[in-house]
């Protein structure tokens, strides 16, 4: 075989390589520093040491397509399928509404970009903003009316007039959150049109409420209303002056139970797709509302069971079946749902990459305690420093553990979720105990740290992880949509430079 030099530009392989990482991503996904390494630093060195020996046997290629060529051969290894790696119009091309798309979609089957109003759903409770009203409501969309940021673009603060909903004075009128698109954004138009189309029809107590939006040349803008209290995430995970009480605890899930029990019994039934606790915001009650509508899908229809579509979700979240074959149904959410009960009765993320072994993974660690009493109180948050009831605790677990459930059909509906709940909530009179000290629960010493010590990872800034390759079934459609660190926090609710993407 005839040996053949090949050149190879040290600088472009990085960039090259970063571009394919940004295809395979798609928009959700989350790329932390070891996976980064793990999976794209042995390319890079392979290339490197390709052209360091200045040879190559077998035919002769040029550097861009020894990197693809190289690049192809390492993602479909893991189970990645082209139609994944394509462009970002079609990696979001299941976000149609007909909710039969299949996870063959491509980009020629995919909604139309919003270009004009015509394509928004008629909805007599949005208002159509013009972009200056929104520039003048946010000052100009200066930086210190600045949120957040994420993949998705720029969230900013800012104030309207209650009655005509026109740009007010800051600090007169009621606060917005205005959600401003970047125009290179991945996920952009097809979610933008998604969830003005899903929140401009739905209307409930426990979903965040979409005040308006404005199309305007490319500009793309999302207004809602402000959440004082932030997501769920930022009060499990975060160090905070006071955590969140048992009490709350339940508050909390019963009102995201309540929005996700609306959407699947709808008339036309929606599943949300993304349940987590990024997304569920808190008022100033600490009413749970469902945010972030961007990858809702309608669900099936006459005599179908499920919408098969492409894989998009959270990892650590997503239900496995769906994870695995892309068909997707409501126990997909009960499934998450499962997921963020456990987050709340123990104080750990889904997924937790500072941890060793089993640990890493929240489902897998507190099953083997989610159906023993005795023992319970091993997976249970220390920062509620025993303060729950025994009988309330063991009731939530199992109900968690039902959700859970790797069989779909043996997971309960989120009507059954929901009335379990309610008969978990406190009563006043036990809130009354737990005050005096009557109903607190003795728990033993922790084998797994010191109460000092086993603090919820407060290092972890990312939520967001790509979900695995389907290794069930190879020949699944896997689509990783990026998802930021803290959307729907910075989406509604102020946050630190840590938690920008």
């Amino acid at each position: 075989m005839e040996k053949k030099t090949v050149k190879v530009k040290k600088e472009s392989i990085n960039v090259r390589v970063m571009q394919d990482m940004m295809k395979i991503g798609g928009e959700r996904c989350h790329f932390r520093t070891e996976e980064i390494r793990d999976h794209f630093v042995p390319l890079v060195c392979e290339v490197k040491q390709l052209a360091a020996n200045s040879t190559v046997m077998g035919n002769c290629l040029d550097s861009s397509a020894k990197v693809d060529a190289a690049h192809s051969s390492r993602t479909s290894t893991s189970g990645i399928s082209k139609a994944s790696r394509s462009s970002a119009a079609s990696s979001l091309s299941i976000l149609s509404h007909n909710g039969t798309s299949d996870s063959s979609s491509s980009s020629a089957s995919a909604l139309p970009t919003p270009r004009s109003e015509g394509e928004i759903l008629s909805s007599p409770n949005l208002k159509s903003f013009a972009f200056n009203e929104l520039k003048s409501a946010t000052r100009n969309f200066r930086p210190d009316s600045l949120l957040g940021e994420g993949g998705f673009g720029y969230v900013y603060k800012g104030w309207l007039d209650e009655h005509t909903f026109t740009a007010s004075k800051p600090g007169s009128g009621m606060v917005v959150a205005v959600k401003k698109l970047k125009p290179e954004g991945f996920q952009g138009h097809k979610e933008w049109l998604t969830e003005v189309n899903y929140l401009g029809q739905l209307h409930h107590h426990n979903l965040v409420k979409l005040i308006g939006y404005c199309v305007e040349g490319e500009d793309r803008l999302l207004v809602y209303e402000f959440m004082p209290k932030g997501s769920l995430e930022n009060h499990l995970f975060r160090r905070g002056p006071q955590p969140l009480s048992w009490s709350l605890r339940m508050k909390v899930a019963i009102g995201a139970a309540r929005g996700l029990t609306f959407l699947h019994n709808a008339k036309s039934q929606v599943i949300y797709r993304d349940f987590k606790a990024s997304n569920i915001l808190l008022d100033a009650e600490f009413n749970a509302k469902l945010s972030d509508f961007g990858l809702a899908k309608a669900g099936p229809t006459g005599d179908r069971t499920h919408v098969s579509t492409e894989v998009m979700g959270t990892r650590g979240y997503a239900a496995p079946e769906y994870v695995a074959t892309g068909r997707l149904t409501a126990k997909s959410d009960v499934y998450s749902f499962g997921v963020v009960l456990l987050e709340l009765l123990s104080g750990r993320r889904a997924v937790d990459r500072t941890k060793a072994g089993v640990e890493q993974d929240l489902v897998d660690w507190a099953k083997p305690y989610l159906g023993d009493k005795r023992r319970l109180f091993r997976i249970m948050d220390t920062k509620l420093e025993g303060q729950y009831p025994q009988k309330g605790a063991y009731m939530a677990a199992t109900l968690a553990l039902k959700c859970l459930d790797r069989e779909a059909k043996l997971r309960p509906p989120m009507t059954e979720v929901l009335e379990t709940l309610e008969q978990i909530e406190v009563p006043k009179t036990a809130a009354r105990n737990s005050q005096s000290g009557q109903n607190r629960v003795h728990v033993p010493p922790s084998p797994r740290k010191s109460p000092g010590q086993n603090l919820s990872p407060m290092n972890v800034t990312r939520t967001s992880y790509p979900l695995p390759p389907c290794r069930e079934s190879p020949h699944v459609n896997v689509s990783y949509a990026k998802g930021q660190t803290c959307r729907a926090i910075c989406l509604l609710f102020p946050c630190g430079p840590e938690m920008k993407v």
